[in-house]
């Protein structure tokens, strides 16, 4: 008797196979049923959104979900030539001309401060800040000429002071949201706020696969409930999300032979259009106006694990990433 106990190879084989394709399949249709869903035809007329990371996947559905409600978009991208591809095509989709594409690339912190400064030279609100752009490393201590750590920086640090540069037209809007796109990976993390930018972290969750973008993740978290304790009292809003484990360009690296194991399991992820479900939510939802410090999953609000809520230590990360990005007194302070 031979493999699964069929004695013909290739009728093994493709037994195999079939199974291999039925398990697939309803993990996929178990995270399509799991994503959440939002079905409101609430418009945004009137209201201007960011996006970063708007030129593809999660951030691009987004950009085009919030067009189709009337928004007027900013798509905050680094690479220009994808963004205007994106924007002519949500355009041509939605008749919504009020999109515009704006150059950032959110690890360094001159261009951040560049982006900024031209939006509060030319915007007199911000409704929405969705801090969408992200980049997964795995053990790779690539370090930006700021000094900082590159995942860290593309993902938190960035994110961190755009959010400052612009909270003050944040809170000029009738009810300002942002919205923080982390990663239940997070769970995978831990941070020590006394050396946030280590280059090497080494503990024992640094065995785990792309502990960059977890130690990221979890970041983004405390930030995020760091960031709702200090806008107690006025009109803005922040909340993160998890949106699910998404077919993005984002696993771009994953390294041979790794990457060739990996497709059959990509096949299973959400499409970006399914991830980008809750990020709508959270900008547009009249169920969350009030709603501060968050962690979103499938559209509803979702236990924390009790590392990522410390307060001392998110207060800690706080005051260590403002020195880390320069933070000065001319700066707007949260």
């Amino acid at each position: 008797m031979s493999l699964l106990g069929f004695d013909d190879p290739l009728t093994a084989t493709a037994s195999a196979i079939t199974g291999l394709a039925i398990v697939l399949s309803l993990i996929k249709y178990y995270l399509y049923l799991t994503c959440g869903h939002f079905s409101s035809a609430r418009k945004m007329e009137g209201k201007t959104v960011i996006i970063t990371g708007a030129n593809s996947g999660i951030g691009k559905e987004t950009a085009r979900d919030l067009a189709k409600r009337g928004a007027r978009v900013i798509m905050a991208c680094r690479n220009m030539e994808t963004a205007k591809q994106a924007q002519e095509e949500i355009m041509a989709e939605t008749g919504n001309t009020k999109l515009l594409i704006k150059h950032i690339d959110v690890s360094s912190l001159a261009s951040v401060r560049a982006f900024a400064k031209e939006i509060v030279a030319t915007e007199p609100v911000i409704d929405v800040l969705i801090h969408n752009a992200g980049v997964a490393q795995g053990y790779n201590n690539k370090v930006t000429p700021d000094g900082l750590e590159f995942t860290m920086a593309t993902n938190y640090y960035g994110p961190f002071l755009l959010t400052h540069l612009l909270i003050d037209l944040l809170k000029k809007s009738d009810q300002g949201r942002i919205v923080i796109v982390s990663s239940k990976l997070y769970q995978f993390a831990s941070l020590n706020p006394d050396n946030i930018n280590s280059i090497n972290p080494v503990n024992y969750f640094s065995l785990f696969p792309i502990h960059l973008y977890n130690l990221s993740k979890f970041a983004e978290i405390m930030f995020t409930q760091e960031l709702a304790r200090r806008l107690k009292g006025t009109r803005v809003t922040a909340n993160c999300l998890h949106p699910g484990v998404i077919d993005t360009g984002i696993w771009r690296n994953v390294p041979f032979p790794i990457n060739i194991l990996f497709k059959p399991i990509q096949m299973c992820f959400r499409t970006p259009e399914e991830g980008a479900r809750t990020s709508i939510y959270l900008a547009v939802s009249p169920d969350v106006e009030t709603i501060s410090g968050q962690y979103f999953r499938g559209c509803k609000v979702h236990p924390l694990n009790r590392r990522v809520q410390h307060v001392a230590r998110q207060h800690a990360l706080w005051e260590a990433s403002k020195k880390l990005v320069k933070l000065t007194a001319d700066d707007s302070q949260v």
